[in-house]
Order: C-alpha cells, then sequence, then structure tokens
C-alpha cells in the first residue's frame, strides 16, 4: 500500500538557521530520500516552496475565490513529503519516524486511497 507522508516544520525556524545547519538539514534529507530509494519504496518526494507563495482557492455561490498566502495560523506548515510503498502502517511509521523533520516538526502518515 502506498503511504504518504506530510512533513511538518516551522519555516521561521529554518531561516534562523546558520548556513552549516541548513547544510546539515538538507544532507539529512538526502541520505533519508537515498535509503527509501535503496530500499525500493520511494513513489515520490518533493519539497514545496514557502506558505508565503501559497494560493488557497475556493467556489463560493459559483464563484471562485482565492486568497494569497496560509490560510490560517499555524505553528507548523506543510513543507514536502514522500510517497513510500509499504506493506502496512507500522512499516511507514518505521521510515516517517526517519525523516529529519519528524525531530523537531512532524510527520503525518496517510494511507493513499487506491481507486482501481
Amino acid at each position: 500500500m502506498r503511504y504518504i507522508c506530510l512533513i511538518y516544520d516551522n519555516e521561521a525556524e529554518y531561516t534562523t538557521m546558520s548556513e552549516a545547519e541548513q547544510q546539515a538539514e538538507m544532507a539529512a534529507y538526502y541520505s533519508f530520500t537515498d535509503a527509501v530509494v535503496k530500499a525500493g519504496i520511494d513513489r515520490g518526494s518533493d519539497a514545496l516552496m514557502p506558505t508565503t507563495m501559497a494560493t488557497t482557492v475556493r467556489v463560493r455561490d459559483g464563484k471562485t475565490v482565492t486568497t494569497d498566502g496560509p490560510f490560517a495560523e499555524t505553528k507548523e506548515q506543510l513543507g514536502g513529503f514522500y510517497i513510500v510503498e509499504c506493506a502496512n502502517l507500522d512499516e511507514a511509521i518505521e521510515w516517517a519516524a526517519k525523516i529529519p523533520g519528524a525531530a523537531h516538526g512532524s510527520v503525518e502518515v496517510r494511507p493513499v486511497m487506491e481507486f482501481n
């Protein structure tokens, strides 16, 4: 079954990190990505641009309404994701716990709905 691991972290904290700390964080993500690829469970991953680049779209009374930026003030923002193919939720949780952002943010693990 495929699982999506949604990585939530505090964007503001990243900007306060030194260049060396940012490089170490990215190196940890590259290492994790290599691990899921080598394990054969990688089904896609990406980082997202900051929430300041986001646009929220809603349709109300047949009209499209857009809002710039994040919709609500939250401590953690969705910053990226991995999609992994695992035998069960326990295995997906084991992999999610290895995502570097889990150490200071959170990772939401959700099964991907299959329509076949």
